[in-house]
């Protein structure tokens, strides 16, 4: 059996920094859906949308834990490619 994901347990309670993707608001990109970094509350579009902010933004940082937002259903581990 596979050893659970330290990163989930790892992370802070943090807010949004914003309402939407910020970078695809300055693009003037769509968005499908939002993602938000559970380290420091930067929220980043979806893989399905075109600038795949979120990925971009782990990426770029390393925070390795983001949620689907606004509902909070589930999160992603990047590192370990694993849902929570």
């Amino acid at each position: 059996m596979a050893k659970e994901c330290d990163h989930f347990s790892q992370e802070n309670k943090v807010s949004p920094n914003t309402k939407n993707c910020q970078e695809c608001e300055q693009e003037h990109l769509p968005v499908v859906a939002l993602r938000m970094c559970l380290t420091c509350g930067h929220v980043g579009c979806c893989d399905s949308s075109i600038g795949k902010h979120a990925t971009k933004h782990f990426e770029e940082t390393g925070h390795p834990v983001m949620q689907a937002v606004p509902e909070k259903i589930w999160k992603w581990c990047y590192i370990h490619e694993e849902y929570y």
